[in-house]
């Protein structure tokens, strides 16, 4: 492997949706950058991957970059990955990547399983593009606002939502944005996987009497 930096992509719930790749530049990396070590420990020990890890997540992403920089001076390379799916979508990594840039170092992708693209093609509505939003604000006036905004794209919304939000979003959107079609897509690629589409009352009323576990990735139909 060159000397450099490498983001991987990981599966974002079935262990076996993972690139013959991704797998060869995890066992052949000096290190790896893990948002959660204990995590990808998980997937290392079911390809029996031996390489070493680091914690490189949100709150120490800019004091790993000094690793980062040391591994690289001394030649080795530096396999990135989160818990789930592609670094800097949603996820830490993208200041890394930054950083590496301004730095000179070099920078490859080692594209994987990513839960917006599953999701729009799960959906249905995606032949005509995307708009990729990711999470809301979490306060309620810079939701609605973006709500009121997002309401006008031609094209579908991608959004990640937290289960215990769910309903929550589903009143916003019916409150401002009105009686839009919308999808559900829950514990993508994972034993229980599970895609609902109606409006966002019908949508309510699948969810609210159940306990909503999962990841969850929620798209909205275009204006």
């Amino acid at each position: 492997m060159e000397t450099g930096v490498y983001i991987v992509g990981t599966p974002i719930g079935n262990l076996e949706d993972i690139t013959a790749r991704a797998l060869r530049t995890l066992r052949e990396a000096n290190v790896i950058m893990a948002e959660d070590t204990r995590h990808t420990g998980i997937l290392l020990a079911r390809y029996e991957i031996r390489t070493p890890m680091v914690s490189c997540h949100k709150f120490n992403e800019a004091r790993r970059f000094e690793r980062i920089q040391s591994e690289f001076a001394q030649g080795r390379s530096i396999a990135l990955v989160t818990d789930a799916g592609m670094p800097g979508i949603s996820d830490p990594g993208a200041r890394t990547v930054r950083m590496c840039r301004e730095a000179g170092i070099p920078v490859w992708v080692i594209p994987g399983p990513c839960a917006a693209s599953a999701a729009v093609s799960l959906s249905g509505m995606g032949d005509a593009g995307y708009h990729f939003e990711g999470f809301l604000p979490h306060k309620s006036g810079g939701r609605r606002r973006r709500l009121e905004e997002l309401s006008h794209e031609p094209v579908p919304v991608v959004f990640y939502e937290s289960p215990y939000r769910l309903i929550k979003l589903m009143n916003e959107i019916e409150q401002f944005v009105g009686p839009r079609q919308i999808f559900v897509g829950r514990e993508l690629t994972k034993k229980f996987e599970e895609g609902i589409s109606g409006t966002p009352a019908e949508i309510r009323a699948s969810f609210e009497k159940r306990t909503v576990k999962g990841e969850l990735v929620v798209i909205m139909a275009p204006a």
